[in-house]
């Protein structure tokens, strides 16, 4: 009796890892970029709102946002699951840049289902306020209120809990 119960047990014990070793993460360690032309259709395809980020090599605040605001979890999470992310590099897709009259970098926008323009950020966004602007457009608040009631409202919330 003791002999079958520790064969089912080592069995389940078993299955529980083989099952934990096979799946995939709950959440990436990076954000899953798309190049400009595929992630733009499958937002469309998709019905999901695209984050659309100019960058260069030899931009320092792009390289910020790729050390600081790029590796961090909540960023990371939100753009992944809520977003299209689309990284387009201006000195290689010019074409691209020209068709958002990108001047200054970085350059972020917030890309509607069917493809019209939300918003645009320019400059280096820290995660902080990169988060509160993601939930924003993730909930279409932006359609109802500005970007200050949206933070007062936050807010207060949080207060009467």
């Amino acid at each position: 009796m003791k002999k079958n119960k520790l064969i089912c047990i080592a069995v389940t014990v078993f299955c529980l890892i083989f099952i934990w070793i096979n799946s995939p993460a709950l959440s990436s360690d990076s954000i899953t970029w798309y190049r400009y032309k595929e992630g733009m259709e499958l937002g469309k395809k998709d019905q999901k709102k695209v984050f659309l980020y100019f960058y260069s090599d030899w931009c320092r605040y792009c390289k910020d946002m790729e050390k600081i605001t790029f590796k961090d979890r909540a960023v990371i999470d939100l753009l992944n699951s809520g977003f299209i992310p689309v990284k387009v590099n201006t000195d290689k897709e010019k074409g691209a840049a020209n068709e958002y009259n990108v001047s200054g970098l970085p350059s972020n926008w917030f890309i509607a289902e069917k493809g019209e323009n939300i918003s645009n950020l320019p400059g280096y966004i820290p995660p902080s306020k990169l988060i509160f602007i993601l939930k924003y457009i993730q909930t279409d608040s932006y359609k109802s209120m500005t970007f200050k009631s949206y933070l007062k409202n936050l807010m207060a919330s949080e207060k009467s809990r």
